[in-house]
């Protein structure tokens, strides 16, 4: 997530009432989370196992609850909490906005885009030309969506990360202030939940077809010409690369990249990464002939204690 205009790390911390540690005048341009940042942005950590991973990031500015020696060419921002004050930017930055129409008058909707009654498009959402948008879909704000979509009724996009920190007093949300970006060509099914970014986005990529009833996670991206079948649970932040088939009630577990052509057969739970050009199935995750190889073997476990006796 970009700030509207470059920010100098001394405005950032007395934005946030923080101590700074580097050049006052150090340019910072946006925040994000670790497995996305950028040259310019800030970068949070609040826990000692993560320090060394956001240190040596590409985050150009640290904000972190302990005092420690600043890498070259970078800045740190010393904060208590840096959970709720990576929140205090996002609320600043990219506040909640409350609609005033079910088509926000900021919204751009490309010619021969057809839109569906009961739909509502947010603030600062943009359509692309000859999209079908049907009964009941929700586009959240700053969704970015291509030309020749197909998206089918009840159908969300751009609603808040499932991404909480546990307190004392209960959990507290990591505000989410990122996208949704559907590219051309993409079709998707009735009933599906794509979240957006909590500071980068959720990209689904050109030609890929997803069915009813699947949800895609925060920050994740989905490649080109995919198909996803129903009931399929992506999680956060997974990275699924071009032409992978995933077939119906398959989950995966967050963080993960799934390959080129890979097939992901029904019902599989996507424990780790795999590689591309192979067929998977299976909780944990093995390839398929293997996989199968092992169940005929467990049908056969009285037939050999049999022969033992």
């Amino acid at each position: 997530m970009k700030f509207p205009k470059v920010q100098s790390l001394s405005e950032i911390a007395k934005f946030l009432n923080c101590q700074f540690v580097g050049d006052k005048n150090f340019s910072v341009y946006g925040i994000n989370e670790i497995h996305v940042v950028e040259h310019g942005d800030i970068v949070f950590v609040d826990h000692p196992k993560y320090y060394d991973k956001a240190l040596q990031s590409a985050a150009s500015v640290v904000l972190i609850n302990k005092e420690v020696p600043c890498p070259p060419g970078k800045g740190l921002l010393v904060s208590d909490d840096p959970f709720r004050d990576f929140n205090r930017l996002t609320n600043h930055y990219r506040p909640f906005q409350p609609a005033t129409a079910a088509v926000a008058e900021s919204a751009k909707i490309g010619e021969a885009t057809v839109i569906q009654p009961n739909v509502f498009i947010g603030n600062n959402v943009t359509i692309g030309k000859n999209c079908v948008i049907h009964a009941n879909v929700v586009i959240y704000d700053n969704t970015i969506i291509g030309d020749n979509v197909i998206i089918h009724a009840g159908t969300i996009l751009g609603a808040d990360a499932f991404y909480y920190k546990k307190r004392d007093s209960g959990f507290d949300q990591l505000l989410s202030g990122g996208r949704v970006i559907i590219a051309d060509n993409v079709g998707i099914g009735a009933l599906c939940t794509i979240d957006k970014g909590v500071s980068g986005d959720t990209t689904i990529g050109e030609g890929t077809k997803i069915d009813n009833q699947v949800h895609v996670g925060h920050d994740s991206v989905i490649g080109k010409k995919c198909l996803i079948a129903s009931q399929t649970g992506i999680a956060g932040c997974v990275v699924i690369e071009d032409e992978v088939t995933i077939w119906g009630q398959v989950g995966t577990t967050s963080g993960i990249t799934i390959g080129a052509k890979a097939v992901i057969l029904g019902q599989t739970g996507v424990t780790k990464s795999v590689v591309g050009g192979k067929t998977y199935f299976g909780t944990p995750i093995e390839e398929s002939r293997e996989k199968l190889k092992q169940m005929a073997n467990v049908k056969r476990i009285p037939e050999i204690l049999e022969k033992l006796k």
